[in-house]
């Protein structure tokens, strides 16, 4: 953010980048339901080095409890289900030909727990970095009214423009954290 002058824009794409921060976030958090993006930290040790498991095979998911695996070389089958058994996911591969398929577990009570727990940190972590922005945002607006570059009055409107901001993003990640605490007990 520039010292010299009162950006809004730069001040929302801030904001919006945490709130697509903890999208990512919370679309890690494993729900019971099977999700392409479930495999995405697994690494496979093939052709002499490590490459993601997309590289090696179409991941698909055919129904809502189950990930399947076409694993494209054939020899590369056995690598591939070691590398989904060390990634330690909580799931239990099943091979079938070059077919790896992986059925998702229901969570239990106590898990759905932690994971709301987990997305309640989540949340509260960027609504905490949503309102570092505003304080950042604040903090220019009033070192500009010191230094005379804008008036008092326009230092007030523009901290009304933050401030609504501010609640608006605040406001879209309790959506989004609702969403998915649903999302996490209906399964």
């Amino acid at each position: 953010m520039s010292l010299t002058t009162f950006d809004l824009t730069e001040i929302e794409t801030r904001m919006r980048a945490s709130l697509e921060a903890l999208k990512r976030e919370l679309g890690g958090l494993r729900t019971g339901r099977a999700s392409a993006h479930f495999l995405d930290p697994v690494q496979v040790t093939v052709y002499g080095s490590r490459m993601p498991l997309v590289q090696v095979g179409t991941v698909s998911v055919p129904e809502p409890r189950m990930i399947t695996v076409q694993v494209w070389d054939r020899s590369n089958v056995q690598a591939v289900e070691k590398a989904i058994r060390e990634a330690n996911l909580g799931v239990n591969p099943i091979v079938d030909g070059t077919m790896i398929r992986l059925p998702i577990p229901a969570p239990t009570a106590e898990r759905r727990q932690e994971l709301a727990k987990q997305a309640h940190k989540y949340a509260e972590a960027h609504r905490v970095a949503v309102r570092n922005v505003r304080r950042d945002g604040m903090d220019l607006l009033k070192k500009l009214e010191k230094d005379g570059k804008i008036g008092e009055d326009e230092h007030h409107k523009n901290s009304a423009k933050v401030q609504e901001l501010t609640d608006k993003l605040i406001k879209e990640i309790d959506q989004t954290l609702a969403t998915k605490e649903a999302e996490i007990h209906k399964v």
